[in-house]
């Protein structure tokens, strides 16, 4: 009997799969540029990631263990929410409290692009013995810049909407474009290293009892996700001919041994549409800020897809991440069990019965057909 999550995926999946397998026989991609030079090929042997070995032991904390442990990284944890947005926001912290943080005690800094409400503030304070920030967005980091056709911007959402593509609304562009470029650099996060990115009614199904900012931190770790799948193409029509003139005008910007492979099936020539879903992201703040990744946004930005399409932050960031970091410092978090709808990464084996999970393994996006997992995996 097919499981209702399976079930979820199977629908989701052949409406995408429609407009992914009709993208293949309709795109243009122009004169092809071959990038092979800069990208690391999948290899013939079975694929061995670094997530397969468990984290060592002296990352752990006793399971009864509420204090704040000895050694922390600079770190922060960063939730994007509207006033709209309480009870879902409450229900996503609670659950990383429960399950993390309240033997961690990392602070939170929560962002809007306008003023937090003192019931927003009061509610989310009694959840956490954790410092916490609110900060507002400035104006010009979230709003459609003037620079931007508005009359062409319109038509564009406009047919999205005709055409059924989801998120195809002017505040879901504003969000992609901050997500994109802009809120590592609010003033709340200036002197952080390391965030971990939370979302409005998101689930974490496992106790969570060592501290992944110092997995990355040891690792020299830059970009951490637990969901990875391919982007609806008629969202990002132009999206790799924009990164194609950026890398060939820019090939020393790029990391050497870099995951381009898991971005591209053709040395660099097309996309294949695999993406880290960035609802869920553990980071380092720097590689966003490294010249590599800032002239990248700005290329983009100043190409306009944010708006003329529905670029999302999702592919931006996880070419960026494939572009400007090596591809060992990307890891997969195995063992932190988590939901977005209609997607859920479950661990499997020993990492679900030591982190106590209470999602359902059966139900476990990893492998099925519109994952992307198994291309990282070839990484290594």
């Amino acid at each position: 009997m097919m499981t209702p999550m399976r079930y979820v995926v199977l629908v989701l999946g052949i409406i995408i799969g429609l407009h992914f397998i009709l993208s293949f026989s309709h795109e243009d991609y122009g004169r092809a540029t071959s990038l092979s030079s800069l990208t690391d090929q999948f290899r013939g042997s079975t694929p061995n990631p670094p997530y397969k070995n468990p984290v060592p032991e002296e990352y752990y904390k006793p399971a009864n263990n509420t204090t704040a442990p000895g050694r922390k990284a600079n770190a922060v944890i960063v939730m994007l929410a509207r006033n709209s947005d309480l009870n879902g926001v409450v229900s996503s912290m609670k659950q990383l409290e429960d399950r993390f943080n309240k033997k961690f005690n990392y602070p939170y800094v929560f962002l809007n692009e306008a003023d937090f409400s003192a019931e927003f503030k009061d509610r989310i304070t009694t959840l956490t013995d954790s410092d916490v920030k609110f900060g507002l967005i400035p104006r010009e980091h979230w709003y459609q810049p003037d620079s931007i056709d508005e009359d062409k911007a319109k038509v564009a959402r406009e047919d999205m909407v005709k055409n059924s593509v989801i998120y195809g609304g002017e505040q879901y562009r504003n969000m992609c474009r901050f997500n994109s470029g802009f809120f590592y650099r609010h003033e709340l996060l200036k002197d952080y290293k390391y965030y971990w990115r939370v979302e409005p009614d998101v689930k974490f199904f496992c106790d969570l009892d060592y501290d992944p900012f110092l997995v990355m931190e040891d690792g020299k770790k830059v970009y951490g996700f637990t969901v990875s799948l391919y982007e609806y193409e008629a969202t990002i029509p132009t999206l790799w001919n924009a990164v194609k003139e950026f890398v060939n005008a820019n090939p020393d910007l790029v990391a050497k041994d870099n995951a381009m492979s898991f971005i591209s099936d053709d040395g660099g020539e097309t996309y294949n549409r695999c993406h880290f879903w960035s609802n869920f992201e553990i980071g380092d703040l720097d590689l966003w800020r490294s010249e590599g990744y800032s002239k990248f946004f700005d290329f983009l930005d100043e190409k306009g897809g944010f708006y003329y399409e529905r670029w999302g932050d999702a592919p931006v960031h996880s070419i960026g991440a494939a572009l400007f970091a090596r591809k060992d410092q990307i890891h997969f978090f195995n063992d932190i069990g988590y939901r977005h709808e209609p997607f859920q990464h479950c661990p499997q084996g020993d990492a679900h019965k030591r982190g106590k999970c209470w999602c359902d393994p059966k139900q476990n996006f990893d492998y099925e057909w519109y994952s992307c997992l198994a291309r990282y995996d070839k990484l290594f």
